[in-house]
């Protein structure tokens, strides 16, 4: 396994795909040749489309305040729709349906990020941080569960202010970042119910940087955790030892794992997105372990 950044990076500097955009986030590779990403903050919300080589292109406009995407086992996208308070998934026709908006009649806070489980369930991020305090029915940001069967559970809710998530390359752990207050990547272990318990401190990401919070976290194939944070993306070995900070021209938000080969590392980085080529391959949400 590489022991050092310089191992980890094939390609330097960072290719900028594309620029022009408010603040990047969300990114997703399709196996048909293209990302998705989307602007957060561009009015009324967008996901785009990107072709390497080709200019960005509209793909979903309103968004809904759409964050993070993955795609579940069937191909399918699904959304946090941040401004609909709600998970949703858009159909092969194109339809979107609602995956879950409530959480035992609550209503969720604002769905943050998502990964898709080889079992089928999808795990989401619900800070709630960002609400209106009297507009909040769910009284902790936390970690919630759908299950196959559309069932709505809630995983972990003794995590401050939880944002990314991802697993290991066996599903046996979910690594879920802290970005406010203490800056941290929570580690829990995955139990065969889909419930998780054994929260510790996995890495702390805390920093004098002047800019950037414990984001988007992807995992490679050697289980290497790749947190964008403070001043770059964090890289750790599978034991949480920091191995160094990947720098790009701006702070990126979140990370995706793409390309032919799956070597190419996709950073959404506020007004644009970079690509950079890596020497291991990360975990597609097309094979199980969705990250």
């Amino acid at each position: 396994m590489a022991e050092s950044l310089e191992q980890i990076v094939e390609s330097a500097p960072a290719e900028c795909l594309a620029t022009g955009f408010i603040f990047t986030e969300g990114p997703l590779w399709h196996p048909d040749g293209y990302w998705l990403f989307v602007d957060v903050r561009r009015e009324p919300g967008a996901i785009f489309r990107l072709t390497p080589g080709g200019p960005p292109e509209i793909f979903r406009e309103p968004s809904n305040g759409s964050n993070g995407l993955t795609f579940d086992l069937q191909g399918r996208l699904v959304m946090c729709e941040g401004d609909g308070r709600r998970m949703s998934r858009r159909e092969h026709d194109g339809a979107i349906t609602t995956l879950a908006d409530r959480w035992e009649g609550k209503r969720l806070n604002r769905p943050n990020d998502v990964v898709c489980h080889s079992d089928g369930s999808i795990y989401f991020t619900n800070p709630g941080g960002r609400l209106d305090p009297a507009e909040r029915e769910i009284d902790f940001s936390g970690v919630h569960r759908i299950t196959p069967d559309g069932a709505v559970t809630a995983v972990a809710t003794d995590i401050e202010y939880p944002n990314g998530l991802a697993f290991s390359p066996d599903e046996g752990i979910l690594y879920v970042t802290n970005t406010r207050d203490r800056m941290y990547i929570a580690a829990y272990d995955v139990q065969p119910d889909g419930s998780v318990t054994g929260k510790r401190d996995f890495a702390d990401l805390s920093s004098d940087e002047p800019d950037g919070v414990p984001d988007g976290m992807k995992v490679d194939s050697e289980g290497r955790v790749y947190c964008t944070g403070p001043g770059g993306c964090w890289v750790f070995d599978a034991a949480g030892q920091r191995l160094g900070i990947i720098r790009l021209p701006e702070i990126p938000a979140n990370c995706a794992w793409g390309g032919p080969d799956n070597r190419t590392m996709f950073f959404t980085a506020r007004t644009s997105v970079y690509t950079l080529r890596m020497t291991t391959p990360g975990i597609s949400p097309w094979q199980g372990g969705a990250q």
